[in-house]
């Protein structure tokens, strides 16, 4: 085999896995995504909220975030949550965008809360977005041009 074919066919199974991989990542999100859109849903009453900020050390910029605490109620039972996200409460730089988001949130506002029907004690204001099954086409298309390369190159080699 020339080392052309064997070049193209390793360079179209990498393009083909990279694809592959962030396919998979964006499928898990998605399914991750759906299934907190199927979550129960509790009243939930904003308790606390104010911003958090930290400096890592005395030479770094300060860092901003939304500090919440939430009641609800689940079978019978109180519970409190903190987390908007499941990723929690990002940091952000932007004491304003920070703000923005706070204003969303003040305390005593009546909301809902997405339970985890698993876990109760678990809850989140803000779900994940299901963005990532809707964009998984892009990585798709690496995966399908990765193999085409290898196909190409294999048959390109298989003629006389």
């Amino acid at each position: 085999m020339k080392s052309s074919t064997v070049f193209l066919v390793i360079f179209g199974l990498v393009i083909a896995g990279i694809g592959g991989l962030f396919t998979a990542l964006m499928w898990d999100s998605y399914q991750r995504a759906s299934a907190m859109h199927g979550w129960p849903q509790a009243e939930a009453v904003i308790l606390s909220s104010e911003i958090e900020e930290r400096r890592h050390d005395e030479y770094s910029a300060k860092e901003y975030r939304v500090k919440l605490l939430y009641g609800y109620e689940w079978k019978g039972e109180g519970m409190t949550g903190e987390l908007l996200t499941v990723r929690g409460n990002p940091w952000s730089k932007d004491v304003a965008r920070i703000g923005r988001e706070l204003e969303k949130f003040p305390a005593g506002m009546k909301t809902k809360a997405f339970v985890n029907p698993e876990k109760p004690d678990y809850a989140v204001l803000k779900p994940d977005s299901k963005a990532a099954g809707y964009s998984i086409w892009f990585p798709l298309l690496f995966v399908v041009g990765g193999l085409g390369i290898v196909v190409r190159a294999i048959v390109r080699r298989a003629r006389p």
